[in-house]
């Protein structure tokens, strides 16, 4: 579905507002075009069905299910699935609130409906995975997806903004080796998979934050990251798997300090490339960062992503 998103506001036939791309959306009220909402609703209602199917066909269909059922998946991968999560319910409520706004409904209904449809499209996610007989629902993800939707909603209706935004970032972590199966067998599967390589960001604009001091650019931020490593397995390392001895791993959290950019507030003269730069405001700009973890203690990253 953020795909279909995406692809809204990449079209220019769509005309979406420069102003609204740019963050700049309670000054500029856009008037309620009914043919416009009747897109966007088709657009959400096919996003979601589609991609209820592909999930089904990549995800579940090979797995036994089940009788609805929970389970506590809390302390798995050192909650890392839940950054996962949260970050997932934000950048959809997101999206689909610009949608709502290129439509005509004004902020805080736009705000309203995208925070509901982020939550219902992977509620519904969260659903099927509690008749799987391998997974079950999770009152944990539940609560994780509510609060990356609420984290934009309050800003978006108290600020008219977003000044504090949910990012990601991966690197390998050289241990997707030892579990493909589990930890993804290319690269792209080792984004989604592979919690080793990735970290998740809370990114503060200063210049909004500290009420627009010229001195501070708009689009610099600074931002606070988490992420865990030395994860072979869910909970604990195997000792081996298929047979095969597993290199003993410390499993460990680390905590990160680095600058980051907003690329929303970088102004340009082109919709489609302002546009570009909203659309990739989930990315975490490769900058030097301070780490802490539990086993290295303080170290610096000349480059870290």
């Amino acid at each position: 579905m953020t795909i279909l998103f995406i692809l809204l506001v990449l079209n220019p036939q769509t005309s979406f507002s420069y102003t609204v791309l740019a963050g700049d959306e309670s000054t500029q009220e856009k008037p309620y075009n009914p043919q416009r909402l009747r897109w966007v609703a088709g657009v959400h209602v096919a996003g979601f069905t589609g991609s209820m199917l592909l999930l089904n066909e990549a995800w579940y269909k090979d797995h036994p299910r089940s009788s609805f059922h929970f389970h506590d998946d809390l302390l798995d991968w050192k909650q890392m699935d839940k950054g996962g999560h949260i970050i997932s319910a934000y950048h959809l409520s997101r999206f689909s609130h610009y949608s709502f706004r290129w439509a005509g409904l004004n902020n805080r209904q736009s705000a309203i409906w995208g925070s509901i449809s982020g939550n219902l499209f992977l509620a519904t996610i969260e659903i099927l995975d509690g008749f799987s007989e391998e997974w079950g629902a999770s009152w944990s993800d539940f609560a994780a997806n509510i609060t990356g939707s609420a984290s934009f909603y309050f800003q978006q209706v108290y600020w008219q903004e977003q000044k504090i935004t949910w990012k990601y970032s991966f690197s390998r972590s050289g241990l997707e080796e030892y579990r493909p199966d589990l930890l993804g067998s290319n690269l792209p599967e080792n984004m989604l998979k592979d919690y080793n390589g990735i970290t998740y960001w809370l990114s503060f604009n200063l210049h909004s934050l500290l009420n627009q001091p010229e001195s501070i650019p708009p689009w610099l931020n600074i931002s606070a990251g988490y992420g865990a490593y030395g994860m072979l397995g869910s909970i604990s390392n195997p000792a081996s798997h298929n047979g095969e001895p597993l290199p003993h791993v410390d499993r460990y959290r680390s905590f990160y300090l680095a600058p980051d950019i907003d690329y929303s507030r970088i102004k340009s003269h082109s919709e489609v490339l302002q546009t570009i730069f909203t659309a990739l405001n989930f990315i975490k700009f490769p900058a030097p960062a301070l780490e802490y973890n539990q086993v290295q203690g303080f170290r610096f990253h000349w480059i870290f992503f």
